[in-house]
């Protein structure tokens, strides 16, 4: 019995000094090495700062169903790039909806995703995705409430200042600046991609100069 508990307990460390090794960490937190950083207009860096990479851009709208596709596709790709130092990444939180109910579910989620801390808002941004309204153009969601528990349920409570909004209208004048026709846009180094941005292959060899991995 306490030969199979050696040998369990080695095998776990093996699995821990692998993970180290990689890199890899807790779903929704960048890698070692890595630093999560919000700019002055509200959009957040994932990158190696010491690393220099090409600049991956992605205007995303919370409330798009195609950027939760783009997101359920290559995010993992994107994070691993940047774990790697392969790749810097900034994300543009941007309301481009002029009808209603998504124009205002995507100002109060994004007015909420800026009031995370940076150690979280990846995670927050995950959780922002998993709880987009459906259907899309029909139903009212986002609701204060159930961004505030979102916070939380990311280790982040900033009821207060999710409720009321307090960077909706910082949120809506930055999204006015944003040279974009719609959303996902993701410009590598001033390039707009196309179908490429969707296939976790096709985008590393975009940004790596090679054939790309299955992520």
């Amino acid at each position: 019995m306490r030969t199979r508990l050696v040998v369990a307990a080695t095998a776990a460390c093996a699995v821990l000094a692998l993970i180290a090794a990689l890199g890899l960490t807790e779903p929704g937190s960048p890698s070692r090495g890595v630093r999560v950083v919000r700019q002055s207009d509200g959009s957040v860096v994932l990158a190696d700062m010491g690393a220099g990479a090409p600049v991956l851009d992605i205007y995303e709208d919370f409330d798009c169903p195609v950027c939760k596709e783009l997101h359920a596709r290559v995010d993992a790709t994107i994070q691993r790039l940047a774990g790697e130092g392969r790749v810097k990444v900034v994300f543009h939180p941007v309301t481009v909806f002029r009808d209603e109910p998504m124009r205002s579910n995507s100002v109060r989620a994004a007015a909420a995703a800026r009031c995370v801390p940076e150690s979280r808002w990846l995670a927050f941004r995950d959780e922002l995705y998993g709880m987009q309204p459906a259907p899309h153009g029909v139903a009212s969601g986002f609701t204060v409430e159930e961004l505030a528990g979102a916070a939380r349920k990311v280790g982040a409570p900033v009821d207060e200042c999710v409720r009321s909004q307090a960077y909706a209208e910082t949120h809506l004048a930055e999204s006015a600046k944003a040279a974009i026709e719609g959303t996902p846009t993701v410009v590598l180094d001033g390039r707009v991609l196309g179908d490429e941005a969707f296939d976790p292959r096709a985008l590393e060899a975009a940004i790596t100069g090679g054939p790309g991995i299955t992520v």
